[in-house]
């Protein structure tokens, strides 16, 4: 922190800073930090205890007075009195801004604002064309839609609450994507939904409270072009037009997200609200992490379960039957239950018990017999496993990941590599082909799936 106290409140005093902070501050409970080496200072009132604001000029100037600060926050409450007793007072508060909060490395830039694009695009795609922007927060990006582009008769805090989980919730698969590609060198990158009654956050053309930028704001037509030199506190950069918005263009929106996630004040506990409040973090996505480019071992197995089929007898809808009945019988070995909720006594009973039945329910697959149902598909307890759910259960899942039709030809030019002895026989065909391959498969179809495209 190298910037002198004379610097900061020189910044604070200049009339393009002073109007623009005043515009953004007004009705919002104000809070200012410093830090003294290491302990950080917060205040949130005066010495009079009435809580800090800054409504017009006069009040701006009252605060350099009283602190030595170097960060201004502003909650995202607007108020109608700012009043020390009514500031929990959900009556007293007329509009709440919603706010994004992406949080990360700065190393991570560029993925932050490949994530904030992503919001924006949704956003976009439910009306807020004029009414977002975006604030540098020092270490990332709050994306801010204007308060007053709702106009609806719901509580501003279940407006801010739910626009922000409905969108985070709608996106979280593809920043999921990006936030594992981060390299969290000295913070992790994450997303969340912070909206809470008393939620502060970074005030436009503030100093972060440690690293030597202006927290500048800026239009989304503006995202590819920021870059680190915008918040250079001698030279910034910031959209004139960064405060605009369109009153009742997120009306559409609002009355979307909050029939879908039920709002913020209706909300029974602070406990259950914070369980779900969205938040996407590289923990969160450790799953994915470790999954991109791959499938489940669910799917591996049931995929090369029917290749197996498929090169041995060349049936490849019965192939298809066979590979998710296998997958679907190794997973109960296991007791994971995927895809067909028996409980354990009905697989024992209706799984298990069926090999004492007769020998013309069964098809025999190497030195393997397993079930057959009235159509003939392979089936376990009562139900058989169609083509169709194969392609539900397994194609569809893959499909996620990557191209299917290139997935079964690797699968099957893979299997080509064994001796039939290996195919037919169960022990070896999950010792020596599966289990090799089943937290990897990724590395299958890009050796083998290429040799198929060139052939």
């Amino acid at each position: 922190m190298s910037l002198e106290w004379s610097f900061i409140k020189q910044h604070y005093l200049k009339d393009e800073i002073k109007d623009q902070i005043i515009k953004y501050s007004k009705d919002r409970w104000i809070a200012l930090e410093n830090t003294v080496g290491s302990e950080r200072i917060f205040h949130r009132y005066f010495r009079n205890k009435e809580p800090l604001k800054i409504s017009n000029e006069v009040e701006y100037k009252k605060l350099f007075l009283e602190f030595k600060f170097r960060t201004i926050y502003a909650s995202i409450n607007l108020y109608r009195k700012i009043d020390k007793d009514l500031l929990k007072d959900l009556n007293n508060i007329y509009a709440v801004t919603p706010i994004f909060d992406i949080d990360g490395s700065l190393d991570d830039l560029e993925i932050m604002k490949r994530i904030a694009e992503i919001i924006i695009s949704e956003l976009d795609k439910y009306g807020i064309k004029r009414s977002a922007y975006l604030v540098w927060s020092g270490r990332g990006i709050h994306i801010h839609v204007h308060e007053k582009a709702f106009t609806l008769n719901y509580h501003p805090l279940d407006i801010a609450f739910s626009i922000v989980d409905f969108i985070i919730k709608r996106t979280k698969d593809e920043i999921a994507k990006e936030i594992i590609k981060a390299k969290n060198t000295d913070r992790e990158l994450k997303v969340e939904n912070k909206i809470d009654i008393q939620r502060v956050f970074t005030v436009p053309f503030s100093f972060h409270r440690f690293l030597d930028f202006v927290c500048v704001p800026f239009k989304p037509n503006n995202l590819n072009n920021f870059d680190l030199s915008w918040v250079n506190p001698n030279n910034f950069k910031y959209d004139k037009n960064w405060y605009e918005f369109e009153e009742g263009e997120g009306n559409e929106l609002a009355e979307i997200a909050v029939k879908e996630s039920k709002g913020y004040t209706g909300t029974p506990s602070v406990t259950r609200f914070l369980e779900r409040r969205p938040i996407i973090t590289p923990k969160e996505v450790s799953k994915i992490r470790k999954k991109e480019g791959k499938i489940g071992r669910f799917q591996v197995m049931g995929l090369l379960q029917a290749a197996r089929y498929y090169l041995l007898k060349g049936d490849l809808n019965k192939a298809k039957s066979f590979g998710l009945n296998r997958a679907i019988f190794y997973a109960w070995a296991k007791y994971y239950r995927p895809v067909y909720k028996f409980s354990k006594k009905a697989y024992y009973t209706k799984v298990l018990k069926i090999a004492e039945e007769p020998e013309e329910k069964f098809e025999v697959i190497g030195n393997e017999k397993a079930p057959l149902g009235p159509n003939g598909w392979f089936m376990i307890g009562d139900r058989e496993q169609t083509p169709e759910e194969f392609d539900k259960n397994i194609k569809e899942k893959i499909e996620q990941y990557t191209d299917f039709e290139n997935t079964w030809k690797a699968a099957i030019e893979y299997l080509k590599r064994f001796p039939e002895e290996v195919l037919k026989d169960q022990q070896l065909f999950f010792k020596k082909v599966y289990e090799p391959v089943r937290d990897k498969f990724e590395e299958i179809i890009e050796k083998y799936g290429k040799v198929n495209e060139e052939k």
